[in-house]
């Protein structure tokens, strides 16, 4: 595969953000097309980005011969049916968070992409900073000793006026709330980094906003190393952050705090002075950058389908991610904690 992939991004809210990643890297993507059922809305950006093709449906998307990837930037409640209709129309594809709603949906997607030769590649566009990089290159050089604990601070703000799209905050068409729409970034980078989970507790609570869904949440999780941590969400925050800290036997990581960028740099490294201190600098200076973010991402999943090797994130991720989500919301519900895996038969299996 040696020209450039030619990409239909679907929506265009956060869809204009996945344009910018793709024209980041112009040797490995073209966005052709741009899909919205709001054409007044997306002309403006179809123009600005230089995409010479403006459709109204998903069908008509579908029916391109010029399409490779179809990148669904789509409220969740679609994502489901338009992940088949992609992968029907021979199309790769690309989905925005959450993948879909429910851990039976992520099995059904699962299955569907063991049944052909396309990719689909959630979005999870957080775990490329060079910040959180750092730490994943120490772990897989077996330099960061085990895992002790971890804390993740979640604060942002979401008022009325982000709430009139007439979406968001229903439970029918958003599927959840601050932990299912904002925080799944968050719980993804610490899975990323300590691997999964072994159980959940927590308190999901409705207190900022008068919307269906939380928009407060606080857990505890056990993952399988046998580390523990804590997550707080909360879309109340006047002032916005981000964190995450990990406490390993040879170092601690902590992140800058900035709120929709904190796994970028710069990350705090403290050494155990007695430990492997001069070992974890020289790797370290040896971390080679690749880009960030969505361009990150994107550029990655370029490799794997040139080199037919592992997406950089997988439907196997998404249901990891998903699945704390569901086990925290259960955890609430019921008071009591959640072990994990959650399979068929769960009371979380079907919907959330």
């Amino acid at each position: 595969m040696s020209t450039p992939l030619r990409i239909a991004v679907v929506g265009s809210g956060i869809g204009v953000e996945h344009i910018k990643g793709f024209q980041e890297l112009p040797e490995l993507f073209e966005v052709k097309a741009l899909c919205d059922v709001n054409l007044e809305r997306a002309a403006p950006v179809a123009e600005k980005y230089g995409i010479g093709k403006l459709a109204r449906s998903l069908d008509e998307v579908c029916r391109l011969p010029e399409i490779d990837v179809i990148d669904l930037c789509t409220p969740p409640a679609f994502h489901f049916a338009q992940i088949d209709s992609a992968v029907k129309a021979g199309k790769h594809v690309i989905c925005e968070k959450p993948l879909v709603g429910s851990l039976a949906a992520v099995d059904s997607v699962a299955r569907l992409a063991e049944g052909t030769d396309r990719r689909i590649m959630p979005i999870f566009q957080y775990r490329f900073g060079h910040g959180l990089q750092k730490l994943k290159y120490l772990i897989e050089q077996n330099l960061t000793g085990e895992a002790f604990v971890f804390n993740v601070d979640v604060a942002w703000w979401r008022d009325g006026e982000y709430y009139r799209n007439p979406w968001r905050g229903k439970r029918a068409t958003e599927l959840g709330g601050a932990l299912l729409s904002q925080a799944i970034h968050a719980v993804d980078m610490v899975l990323y980094i300590l691997g999964p989970a072994k159980s959940v507790f927590g308190r999901a609570s409705t207190r900022v906003n008068m919307i269906e869904v939380e928009d407060c949440v606080a857990m505890a999780l056990e993952m399988r190393d046998g580390s523990l941590g804590t997550i707080s969400v909360t879309l109340g925050s006047l002032a916005e952050i981000s964190r995450h800290r990990f406490t390993f036997r040879n170092l601690t990581a902590e992140s800058n705090t900035e709120p929709y960028a904190n796994s970028c740099d710069p990350w705090a490294f403290s050494f155990n002075a007695r430990g492997n201190e001069k070992q974890v600098k020289d790797a370290l200076e040896q971390f080679t950058p690749a880009p960030e973010r969505y361009a990150g991402q994107f550029s990655r999943f370029y490799q794997a389908l040139r080199d037919e090797t592992d997406l950089p994130v997988t439907i196997a991720d998404a249901r990891a991610a998903l699945e704390i989500v569901a086990a925290t919301y259960h955890s609430s519900e019921r008071n009591e904690p959640v072990t994990l895996p959650i399979g068929p038969g769960h009371p979380k299996y079907e919907t959330l």
